[in-house]
């Protein structure tokens, strides 16, 4: 009988301990594909051929369908959890890259980089309600936790855009570093998180008073300045820790979200696009673009489980219990 080593016992032991049968959905760019993977075994179960170019990734209120942007083919595909089947599809316009739900479920918010424009999709009727005019090149994009503020990154006009939910019509604009990529509000809706790629910086922003709270740079021994490109930004309901994607740095950056200061850093594989919690916040996801696989962190025990091959350029990851 082949005895196990210790390492892959230990690894074994903290998969199989998990109570929650996570499942993780990951939009692969360079396959047209979707990848199914069992968070708690840490095995590829299952590959599925979608739309092309897919990359946003956002599950429903009831966890019943996956919503993907496939961008080169200008539509937001709706993707049976149970069937992995496309059901049907929302008006997205040209070039849906990312997305964000608001918080009952009703309708996403769109960037569309191509037009310069952020879609609103009434969900329930498949049916774009509005297009709101935004910067050049929205990227990032964030529904606060209240409802009251959709937030919109523009990468070349380097502004984050504030559109009030209720008129659709944005309201302020603040100025930010080169190349915003991700918003976060934390879940108390306080604050908001901005990431710059190009900067290699994370802005954070007083919500009710707009203004700057602190600039959160990143320094890596022996990675140069140039590969450290924020980008995916997680944040734990309690405002506890944050935890942000560093792109070709091939590292998730750990934050003191009361300190706002970096505490450590994850290896991970290479090019990590964006990130994702479990549910229960217990393990971090990542999707890594460049060495084609999801890595597996243990928050509790602060350490990186294993990377998962996946396919080519995993982008966007969305979390099932």
């Amino acid at each position: 009988m082949k005895k196990l080593s210790i390492s892959a016992l230990f690894l074994a032991s903290i998969f199989c301990t998990s109570t929650h049968a996570d499942t993780l959905y990951i939009t692969l760019e360079k396959d047209n594909a979707l990848a199914v993977v069992d968070g708690n075994t840490g095995k590829l179960t299952k590959t599925v051929k979608i739309g092309k170019r897919p990359r946003g990734i956002v599950l429903s209120k009831d966890q019943k369908q996956l919503y993907v942007a496939t961008s080169d083919d200008n539509t937001i595909l709706i993707i049976d959890t149970a069937t992995l089947k496309p059901v049907g599809k929302l008006p997205s316009d040209k070039d849906p890259e990312t997305f964000a739900m608001d918080p009952a479920g009703e309708f996403l918010y769109v960037s569309n980089e191509d037009d310069n424009l952020v879609t609103v999709i009434d969900i329930a009727k498949r049916k774009a309600i509005k297009q709101i005019p935004v910067g050049v090149e929205p990227e990032g994009i964030a529904v606060s936790p209240d409802g009251k503020w959709v937030v919109s990154t523009s990468e070349t006009t380097n502004m984050a855009h504030w559109i009030d939910r209720e008129k659709l019509e944005i309201v302020d604009n603040t100025l930010v570093d080169p190349r915003p990529r991700s918003a976060a509000f934390t879940a108390d809706g306080k604050q908001l998180w901005i990431s710059s790629e190009i900067a290699g910086n994370v802005s954070v922003f007083d919500v009710d008073s707009k203004q700057l709270m602190k600039k959160i740079s990143f320094k890596i021994p022996a990675v140069t300045q140039e590969k450290i490109q924020p980008v995916g930004i997680r944040i734990d309901k309690a405002r506890r820790h944050a935890y942000v994607a560093l792109g070709p740095a091939n590292r998730v950056a750990v934050i003191d979200a009361q300190k706002l200061e970096v505490t450590d850093y994850f290896l991970v594989g290479q090019r990590v696009w964006n990130v994702e919690f479990s549910p229960d916040e217990k393990k971090l996801y990542t999707a890594n673009g460049v060495s084609n696989d999801v890595s597996i962190i243990d928050l509790e025990n602060h350490k990186v489980l294993k990377s998962i091959p996946v396919g080519q350029y995993p982008w966007g990851v969305a979390v099932k219990p």
